[in-house]
């Protein structure tokens, strides 16, 4: 008997022990890959109405990474279809604001235009889409590009709404600080051309002359 109740306390201490050692396991687990859950868009009060509403959410301080016009200064147009009743409109946006119309919500975030120097040219707008369902909860179905030359890139898939990027607002500058114009005087292109190899050049510096540098180049068009 005495042996029967060894074994059976020594087999509860190891299952104990396992279920310990799994427990701790599954917990790792589930700390390295969280489940996030799809979270409900709630409009503000000023949105729940059937007219268009605009809020603006970003700073007016915002600037593009990348140089040209700021951010906050692009003025983007987005076109907006209901596919029920066949209205299509124009929402002429800036990047931070929203804007509502019926059951959906479109907020741009940014919009880009290819500099002009590119060989490829693309308008694009980051566009993101909220519609309420029939159980009144909003929910987003779309945040992404949109490119106004390739719209097959990037659609969005819904069943009653179409959002596309038309246009994007937007300068750059013509020159930049590290813009070197052609002909420039030392650590430009005249120093490296074979008229530097001519057998005038050794006379002319022996003679002290000084060849006065390019005037600069035009001043930036960025606003």
């Amino acid at each position: 008997m005495t042996r029967r109740w060894l074994a059976a306390g020594v087999l509860a201490v190891v299952l104990a022990v396992a279920g310990l050692i799994g427990w701790r396991a599954y917990d790792a687990r589930r700390a390295a890959s969280p489940v996030v859950a799809a979270q409900d868009f709630d409009p503000s009060p000023r949105d729940k109405g059937d007219d268009a509403a605009i809020e603006t959410v970003a700073g007016a301080d915002d600037a593009a990474p990348t140089g040209g016009t700021p951010m906050a200064q692009r003025v983007a147009i987005v076109g907006l279809l209901n596919k029920r009743n066949g209205v299509a409109r124009d929402l002429t946006l800036k990047p931070g604001q929203a804007v509502r119309v019926g059951d959906a919500i479109v907020r741009l975030r940014a919009c880009e235009r290819t500099a002009p120097w590119e060989q490829d040219t693309l308008t694009g707008a980051f566009v993101q889409l909220d519609v309420r369902g029939s159980d009144t909860h909003w929910r987003r179905v779309f945040s992404g590009w949109l490119y106004k030359e390739r719209p097959a890139m990037n659609a969005v898939q819904h069943p009653v709404y179409d959002v596309w990027a038309k246009s994007c607002t937007m300068e750059w500058p013509a020159t930049g600080p590290d813009t070197v114009s052609a002909g420039a005087g030392a650590g430009g292109g005249a120093s490296r051309s074979s008229a530097a190899k001519s057998p005038a050049a050794p006379e002319d510096a022996a003679d002290g002359e000084t060849q006065a540098p390019p005037s600069s180049a035009a001043a930036s068009n960025a606003q």
